[in-house]
């Protein structure tokens, strides 16, 4: 299948949120209260280029909870319009975008133009909450360790609380998406 054929095979972001079951209260918290940076002059310069995203992710991710909002917001400043695929449901695709060649690691934004060609790929994560990530990994036990399983969940509710919270963060991702992005406007 082609990119364009994908996109046309996507949900539309407002069926993708009524249809979640585990992070849907805190995706719409972030959506509800980032605010989009004045970029006016970006905006338009990204307008200009007709761009289109396809979006794999799932709604048990962490990542997809804190990044799909932040690009809602700045899809909908620019005008691009946004097509929701289920990572599972889509390996093909899922597949020629693996995170080092090996993991399927979501979200993953593809933005296409209008003819499918596609102009920009990003994610999972932005680069400094990668390094977050990593910091809070490497204080896990070992994983035959009898406590790992109990000190991941930890992790991840400790993860999870900070990417509804800190503002810091959703800066980060709007940051990173639009670094991504201003090659295709050049």
């Amino acid at each position: 299948m082609k990119l364009n054929d994908w996109f046309e095979k996507g949900m539309q972001p407002d069926m993708y949120i009524e249809s979640m079951q585990n992070h849907k209260e805190n995706l719409l918290t972030i959506y509800d209260n980032f605010i989009l940076p004045n970029d006016q002059a970006f905006f338009e310069k990204v307008r200009q280029k007709e761009l289109r995203v396809i979006m794999l992710t799932e709604d048990w991710c962490g990542d997809a909870m804190l990044n799909i909002p932040i690009l809602l917001k700045l899809a909908e400043a620019a005008e691009m319009d946004v097509r929701m695929l289920l990572r599972d449901q889509n390996l093909k695709l899922m597949d020629q975008y693996l995170t080092n060649g090996k993991s399927r690691s979501i979200p993953i934004f593809i933005f296409i133009h209008k003819n499918g060609n596609e102009v920009a790929k990003w994610g999972p994560r932005a680069d400094k909450i990668q390094a977050f990530v990593d910091k809070a990994n490497a204080k896990l036990p070992d994983k035959e360790a009898k406590d790992y399983q109990e000190k991941f969940k930890e992790m991840i509710y400790f993860m999870t609380q900070t990417f509804i919270n800190n503002q810091s963060f959703w800066d980060e991702v709007y940051q990173s998406l639009k670094q991504s992005l201003q090659h295709t406007i050049q």
